[in-house]
């Protein structure tokens, strides 16, 4: 990260100097970016016609934005302002939300300008600057307006602005000077609080290969910023894209000891267990899974359906049962058309016609029947098979 300059400059037209006058061409990075929305979390840039947040498509907002689309980021403010068209704050949050401002940033910077002489800009405009900027590779100007929010008065920087820093450098491969930004967010008036370390861990996350960064970062902090479950879940789950069976475990047992159990954190559950499986250790999960269950803390349909598919490929019938009933009656979960085609299979298929399981097999295909899921064509063919040898021609029939 370059050094900051301490002495923020005054006038707002200047402010972004190092935008307008910046060598970086257009952003051609828009697919796959995201933007901060009012709750600071990320969604992806409207269209120049898509409605406002009052359900309306705003004329003024598309007069702008067809603008902004044809001109060159030079001519933007005179073309503006010859429109006879005056922004509102809330258009110019729709303009700067918009796949136009994120493809241009240059020319979004422009319109900020030009409104800005108008309008008072909000703290979620301010964050769609920032954002675009960041997205764009633009770091220095980012940081200009960074400085001047801070001029602008108290309340415009917060969490939701440094999370879009985050991403923006973690998106560029830039983990050194994301950390850096996360280190410095206190002389930007915003304490570090599990929801700044969560939005960095998060970030960087992204990428493959990451989970020790994350790890490192996790381990400098978590002195001084108590993590909460979400912070273990991006964790965990980065330890499970890693297939990193140890790290997985400590992380775990650091979170119990940390935050307890907490039954909403199904994230963290599913990717310790999913770890597990992985690593063929699948009895140790199963043991783990007893242990969740005694907590009321079960894992999501994730967890569940790799179980069922590894345990169903294993002809392993009693397991499958097992861990099925859990699913339904503990966990409340409705299972998905493959999960219910492998148990199916299973109960044809298990060996023997003694060892079929011709009843569970009936109750499954209606339960399937109720949840309007219909099984596959060979499991069809086998139940029917079985049916008929089991002397069931009504279910047969059924099927």
């Amino acid at each position: 990260m370059r050094q900051f300059n301490p002495e923020a400059i005054s006038a707002v037209p200047n402010l972004f100097a190092s935008a307008i006058g910046t060598k970086n061409t257009e952003s051609n990075r828009l697919e796959g970016s995201l933007l901060l929305d009012r709750s600071g979390q990320r969604r992806r840039p409207m269209s120049a016609t898509e409605e406002g947040p009052d359900g309306e498509a705003s004329p003024r907002a598309e007069a702008f934005l067809e603008i902004l689309g044809r001109v060159q980021p030079g001519d933007a403010e005179a073309e503006l302002s010859s429109c006879s068209i005056g922004p509102t704050a809330e258009v110019a949050e729709q303009v700067l939300r918009s796949r136009v401002c994120y493809s241009r940033p240059k020319s979004a910077v422009r319109f900020f300008v030009w409104a800005g002489r108008s309008v008072k800009h909000t703290s979620y405009a301010w964050n769609l600057l920032v954002d675009i900027l960041g997205k764009a590779g633009m770091f220095e100007p980012m940081w200009d307006a960074i400085r001047s929010m801070m001029q602008e008065g108290e309340g415009l920087i917060t969490v939701a602005t440094f999370a879009s820093i985050f991403s923006s450098y973690c998106a560029s491969g830039n983990l050194k000077e994301a950390v850096e930004a996360f280190d410095v967010m206190e002389r930007y008036g915003v304490k570090p609080d599990a929801v700044a370390l969560n939005s960095l861990l998060s970030a960087m996350c992204r990428g493959e290969g990451r989970a020790q960064a994350a790890q490192d970062l996790f381990d400098r902090t978590k002195a001084t910023v108590p993590p909460d479950a979400d912070t273990f879940a991006i964790l965990l789950e980065a330890w499970e894209e890693e297939g990193n069976v140890q790290r997985t475990k400590s992380t775990f047992g650091e979170m119990v000891v940390r935050v307890g159990w907490d039954s909403s954190n199904k994230p963290a559950y599913d990717a310790f267990l999913s770890t597990l499986v992985r690593g063929d250790q699948f009895g140790e999960a199963l043991k783990f899974l007893q242990v969740m269950r005694t907590k009321g803390c079960l894992p999501g349909l994730k967890f569940f359906a790799r179980a069922i598919d590894l345990v169903a490929r294993k002809r392993d019938y009693a397991n499958s049962l097992a861990i099925w009933q859990m699913m339904i009656s503990d966990a409340g979960l409705i299972p998905n058309l493959p999960m219910y085609n492998a148990i199916i299979d299973l109960c044809c298929n298990a060996g023997l016609i003694k060892h079929r399981k011709a009843r569970e097999a009936e109750g499954f295909l209606a339960e399937m029947s109720k949840n309007e899921q219909l099984p596959s064509a060979t499991n069809c063919a086998a139940a029917i098979n079985m049916f008929s040898n089991d002397f069931n021609p009504s279910a047969a029939i059924d099927v």
